[in-house]
């Protein structure tokens, strides 16, 4: 004789669906929850970092210089269009020969057809004390024409894993001869 299969509710197959897929899921191991000291995080703390940037796009010793440019870009009174690779040095004091303790590696590009403002993307890769190795990431728009600009920090490596924060840039000296610049950072950073 032929057996007959339960009745299955439209309810039914929607809970065995989600609970199916809920198993899958955690099977797989592609994800899992951590405790922070499983890492060896300690507690978070804030840090403050004071430091000058020092962009040279002029001379023999260039740490600033463009790679790509628009078909516009010198015609345009914001340089809109340029791209720059930089390797700038960091150091304590505004005098490039004074400690350097480390160096801002990437790119920045003239974003705006309005007003001078950047495209910042780099590393502070610091090379100095305690914080040897380590590095943190600025992603942000920089206005160099304002007195004050604001960057955030969106991460960073070794001592700065799982940073957060920003960074405070004021011009310190610009040679509108050569272009050069000497930028002063004030960083305020969360991280372990």
């Amino acid at each position: 004789m032929a057996k007959t299969l339960p009745k299955v509710t439209p309810t039914f197959l929607i809970l065995f669906t989600i609970l199916s897929f809920a198993s899958f899921a955690t099977a797989g191991g592609f994800s899992r929850t951590l405790s922070p000291a499983k890492l060896g995080l300690k507690r978070e703390k804030l840090s403050h970092l004071h430091f000058y940037f020092h962009d040279i796009v002029s001379g023999p010793n260039q740490t600033a210089v463009r790679v790509a440019e628009a078909p516009m870009t010198n015609t345009s009174l914001t340089g809109f269009g340029a791209v720059v690779m930089i390797d700038d040095p960091l150091t304590a004091r505004p005098e490039l020969t004074s400690k350097h303790v480390g160096r801002a590696q990437g790119i920045y590009a003239s974003a705006s057809q309005t007003e001078v403002g950047f495209l910042m993307v780099l590393n502070f890769a610091f090379m100095e004390g305690k914080y040897n190795g380590s590095t943190l990431s600025v992603l942000g728009r920089n206005t160099v024409l304002s007195a004050v600009r604001e960057l955030p920090i969106v991460g960073g490596s070794g001592l700065f894993r799982f940073a957060r924060g920003y960074a405070h840039a004021r011009t310190h000296t610009f040679d509108i001869g050569s272009g050069d610049a000497v930028v002063e950072y004030n960083v305020y950073v969360f991280h372990y």
